[in-house]
């Protein structure tokens, strides 16, 4: 993995615990939204996982997917087979074809993939994920 998905992982990992905040307070995840261009997000009760991984990628110096769906991680740098810490997951969840989950890779246990990640029971957390849920890994190089 290159210096600067390292730097994006490290990033995200110094977010940890950060939380929605009920009510409109101001707080960082619309912090996310707006500097990676979606300053008219104004409330952090909506879908943040991608904002997130933006977020912390464009930090870090890499190019981002500009896009707030989860799916559009897929087609960020390259296909891994075998994750590193920090690699991109991304995950389908749902009933329709667009919508899905992105983190960054922590491990696979063989039956969940654990991933560090943004709106993860509404805050910034290590969680775990089915297996074969699973679309793709994804390393910038």
């Amino acid at each position: 993995m290159n210096t600067k998905q390292k730097l994006a992982w490290e990033i995200a990992l110094s977010q940890y615990g950060e939380k929605e905040r009920r009510g409109g307070e101001n707080n960082v995840i619309l912090k996310y939204f707006s500097e990676i261009g979606f300053p008219e997000i104004k409330e952090d009760e909506v879908p943040w996982c991608s904002a997130f991984v933006n977020w912390c990628v464009m930090k870090a110096g890499l190019p981002i997917t500009k896009n707030l769906a989860a799916r559009s991680w897929l087609g960020w740098g390259k296909k891994v087979m075998v994750p590193e810490i920090g690699d991109i997951a991304v995950f389908k969840r749902g009933t329709m074809g667009w919508q899905g989950h992105v983190g960054f890779y922590v491990k696979n246990d063989g039956f969940y993939v654990w991933v560090l990640g943004g709106n993860q029971s509404d805050e910034v957390r290590i969680s775990k994920y089915p297996g074969t849920e699973l679309l793709g890994y994804r390393r910038y190089e």
